[in-house]
């Protein structure tokens, strides 16, 4: 989630949503994302909206968080009516989530079924930084309703590490992940970032290899972007650093792609990875297949039935305005057809499914399969599906195809 909030419409105070936004409310699957913006210290290269204690200020604190958090929740059942809304998937994400305590994590879950009811069978994810948490910790998260830990790995070569200024080791992932599992977690993902100034191919190999000897059913491998004002950007700019470079950058997608695909995990979206359907992280699904989404925290951004809206970015912002009882969101903006349609495709085309062949332009979508960069399909009901090369260049393949 960025640092960044876009200019938009302005939102009503009690946060009241268009009448065409509610149309169809609860055929739509429906999921919870949590912005948890605490950090001890921030990385280099990170552009999210998170704080450490000294960039606070008054207003917030950890302490209070979670009963912040769970008065969007209430807010979100008083905007969203009584409509039949069984919550399909939670994500808490961050910043770190792991800096609050798991009853205070669980408090927030617990809110999310009283107010609206966890689906059966629902996913519940949390990120986590390898250092925020111990074994007894994965343990109350199990006890408290998480299904699935999402673990910031990066990379497995500390002087990697060093330069993402990451403050875990290389050997505690695998320690985190086997207490994780214990605990009784069947669903653990590993973040990884390739590209990174100072890596080599056969850095990241010893990473993707130490990620597979930890035996996650789930693996995200990104490639690193250097975010305007954040000290990696500043590093680069003086010349400390040499930005990434864009065929080292490929050449780091085809070998996370070949290894692996070699250990059973398959691609599913373009930067995700998983041992089977079931591996798969289904919250992030419901965002790239249009679904409904409340997003609870300071610049949390939803979703509900073509409006999508943010919040402001400031912890204390945001719980000065719940607790005067008015909406915490920032602006918003209703999209179009045209708009809805270019962002399905954006989506879904990242997807190993694919998006329909009859979304896009006819003419470059049969000049892309010429070119190798979709999948051949019939025109009359198949659907697009990028090849290998498409995935290596799939913003400019999809800018030509809308």
């Amino acid at each position: 989630m960025p640092a960044t909030l876009p200019d938009g419409d302005p939102v009503p105070a009690d946060g009241a949503l268009p009448a065409g936004a509610l149309e169809g409310l609860g055929t739509r699957p429906f999921a919870f994302y949590i912005h948890v913006p605490f950090c001890v210290t921030r990385c280099g290269y990170c552009d999210f909206n998170t704080y450490t204690a000294t960039e606070l200020g008054p207003g917030a604190s950890r302490e209070s968080y979670a009963d912040t958090a769970i008065a969007e929740v209430r807010m979100a059942r008083r905007v969203l009516g009584d409509a039949d809304l069984p919550v399909e998937t939670v994500f808490v994400g961050g910043g770190t989530p792991t800096l609050l305590p798991p009853g205070d994590l669980g408090r927030v879950l617990a809110a999310v079924d009283a107010e609206f009811g966890l689906a059966p069978g629902a996913e519940v994810t949390t990120e986590a930084n390898p250092e925020s948490v111990d074994e007894a910790y994965v343990a109350k998260l199990r006890e408290a309703g998480f299904t699935r830990v999402s673990y910031g790995m990066q990379s497995a070569r500390e002087h990697v590490l060093a330069v993402l200024e990451r403050s875990h080791t290389p050997g505690r992932v695998p320690e985190v992940v086997g207490w994780t599992r214990e605990a009784g977690f069947e669903h653990i993902n590993l973040d990884l970032i390739y590209g990174t100034p100072g890596e080599t191919d056969d850095d990241w190999r010893a990473s993707l290899e130490a990620a597979l000897e930890a035996e996650p059913d789930h693996v995200s491998a990104y490639a690193l972007i250097v975010e305007d004002g954040t000290r990696l950007a500043a590093q680069v700019r003086r010349g400390e650093l040499t930005p990434p470079d864009d065929d080292a950058m490929a050449d780091r997608y085809l070998i996370a792609d070949e290894l692996l695909g070699a250990h059973g995990l398959r691609w599913y979206e373009i930067s995700n990875w998983a041992t089977g359907p079931e591996a798969a992280c289904r919250h992030n699904l419901l965002y790239w297949t249009g679904a409904d989404w409340w997003g609870v925290g300071p610049g949390a951004h939803s979703h509900v039935g073509g409006t999508r809206w943010w919040n402001v970015k400031h912890p204390a912002a945001h719980a000065a305005r719940l607790a005067e009882g008015t909406t915490p969101a920032h602006a918003r903006e209703v999209l179009g057809a045209a708009d809805r349609r270019i962002e399905r495709i954006m989506l879904e085309l990242r997807l190993a499914e694919g998006c329909p062949v009859d979304l896009l332009d006819e003419r470059a979508a049969r000049r892309a399969v010429a070119d190798g960069l979709l999948e051949p399909a019939p025109f009359d009901g198949g659907r697009a599906v990028l090849t290998l090369r498409g995935r290596l260049l799939a913003d400019a393949v999809v800018r030509d195809l809308t």
